[in-house]
């Protein structure tokens, strides 16, 4: 999924309460990568991957896609809904990322729930394998996603972060064990 708008991307960097975020856009300022700084290898490989060569160049994000964010950090969690993101990926692997977009803010799903969602009951451990891909963490929400007993698995920020974004959306009545 190479094509002009993806030969060229731009990175910000974004405060945020659990880390600076590195935010990459496009030219037309669609979302296409979101993690954080200290995961910034991990994000560089998923770009390769995804986009080839793609050159990524320092730059601002449009105040469309900066302004939800920041206002999902400030507690207006559902201002992330409306935000444009596209990434390449499999076929598969984009059905498991549509589908974390159904999992409404304040609760979680397993990763057996997810694969029953799309129709795939028995891949529950490629549902995992998918989500941990993501290019695009806490905008498509692959922290809703834990373990079947309830425990916080696997996340691609690291399991404190995932921690705080789903006791931040409510998710979470309690401090599970990490």
């Amino acid at each position: 999924m190479h094509d002009s708008l993806t030969n060229h991307l731009y990175i910000e960097p974004i405060p945020t309460p659990i880390g600076v975020a590195l935010l990459v856009t496009d030219a037309a300022g669609v979302v296409r990568a979101f993690d954080f700084e200290d995961f910034e290898p991990r994000m560089r490989r998923l770009l390769r991957l995804h986009y080839g060569e793609a050159t990524l160049h320092a730059g601002a994000a449009p105040q469309t896609v900066k302004g939800p964010i920041t206002k999902y950090f400030v507690g207006e969690l559902n201002a992330l809904a409306g935000l444009h993101w596209a990434t390449a990926g499999t076929t598969f692997q984009r059905c498991v990322w549509n589908a974390l977009q159904t999992i409404p803010v304040g609760t979680t799903l397993s990763y057996g729930g997810l694969a029953g969602r799309i129709g795939k009951p028995g891949a529950a451990r490629a549902v995992g394998l998918a989500n941990g891909e993501n290019p695009i963490s806490v905008i498509v929400p692959c922290h809703r996603v834990i373990g079947s007993n309830g425990a916080l698995t696997g996340y691609g920020g690291g399991l404190p972060r995932k921690h705080w974004l789903l006791m931040h959306e409510g998710a979470l009545s309690h401090t599970p064990a990490l």
